[in-house]
């Protein structure tokens, strides 16, 4: 009957490929993230006795490699009991404890309402910041679509959640007083169309190091809203230049960076009968190079991260606390990749 050293050497077999949570785990230092966790989580125990609770370090861990494999709740309980790199990942042996898809669900619930994600994240970027990682000489601002699920609404629905308003349909309450179909719809998302492609969901706006390709701000709207309405959150006067393509051209957002004495290198558009001069196309070229180092990040995203632009659940706050863990859980593995293509020293 296999023992421990036939576990043990299971898992050296395993490291020796060099999965990427065992490459994460060498570079992260997991206990920063512990006291605002502990904090805003902490309860005092109504009773002495019970089953004690799951460490929240671990659970945090978990969502990072929940976010990361794009897993369901319940794939994600599942995975770990059957992979012994998860396993490994999270310091659990066989035999342990692993908390069950409803435990996960309820931890991204209570990450939501304290809004932790967003805590998190700026953690870990200001201690990028701090030890010279993030340089902040220039930045890159883009946006990605965030799918959710579509809602099937008659036109008299979608024509009141457009004009902001709950249909009466949603708030009606079953037997037991709840309303049962309002719990189910997500009235923050919108429709919009790029491309020839229909997108329904919301947005993740960005700004990027433009050296380094880690997130240091980002913010969270409908489908709908225009790229360039993000501006002034994303940009600041510790922003020095920024590269962003057309969408984001306008007299007003000019003004704005250079009130903020941000350089602007954002790209030029042409208009009907009065179309880019072979200069401006020239100097286009040349701040694409610079600008497409965005397109890295949500490829990343999209394949690496097995499509994590696609997301589950509904409503902005649970999406924002999800695009939250997601640029988050981007910035720990581009670290990781720093760190290993020695381009920057471990924090």
């Amino acid at each position: 009957m296999p023992g421990l050293f036939a576990y043990e050497e299971q898992l050296e077999k395993i490291n020796a490929h060099q999965p990427p949570l065992n490459k994460l785990d060498q570079v992260i230092n997991w206990e920063m993230f512990r006291a605002p966790i502990e904090e805003a989580l902490h309860k005092e125990p109504k009773a002495p006795g019970g089953r004690p609770p799951y460490d929240r370090l671990m659970m945090f861990k978990i969502l990072i490699l929940q976010k990361y494999y794009n897993l369901s709740d319940e794939q994600t309980e599942f995975q770990i009991k059957d992979r012994l790199s998860f396993m490994q990942f999270l310091g659990l042996q066989i035999g342990d404890r692993v908390p069950d898809e409803k435990t996960i669900w309820l931890f991204k619930e209570q990450l939501k309402e304290h809004k932790l994600t967003q805590t998190l994240f700026d953690l870990f970027t200001q201690t990028l910041i701090t030890h010279g990682i993030v340089a902040k000489e220039g930045s890159i601002v883009d946006a990605s679509f965030v799918d959710v699920p579509r809602q099937r609404n008659t036109r008299e629905e979608n024509a009141d959640i457009k004009q902001g308003a709950i249909p009466l349909s949603f708030a009606k309450k079953d037997n037991q007083g709840r309303y049962s179909k309002l719990s189910q719809k997500d009235t923050d998302a919108r429709w919009t169309t790029k491309g020839h492609e229909r997108h329904y969901g919301y947005k993740d706006h960005i700004n990027a190091d433009e050296s380094t390709k880690l997130i240091v701000k980002f913010t969270v709207t409908s489908a709908a809203s225009h790229d360039s309405t993000q501006i002034k959150e994303l940009i600041t006067k510790e922003d020095k230049r920024l590269h962003a393509d057309s969408a984001y051209r306008s007299q007003e957002i000019e003004a704005y960076l250079q009130a903020q004495e941000c350089k602007s290198h954002i790209h030029e558009k042409g208009y009907r009968g009065n179309p880019l001069t072979n200069r401006q196309k020239e100097s286009n070229t040349i701040k694409s190079k610079i600008r497409a180092r965005v397109e890295h990040i949500f490829g990343f995203m999209t394949n690496s991260m097995h499509n994590a632009l696609s997301m589950r659940c509904i409503g902005k706050e649970r999406i924002a606390s999800q695009i939250g863990l997601l640029n988050l859980t981007y910035n720990l593995f581009r670290y990781e990749q720093l760190v290993r293509l020695k381009n920057v020293k471990m924090i």
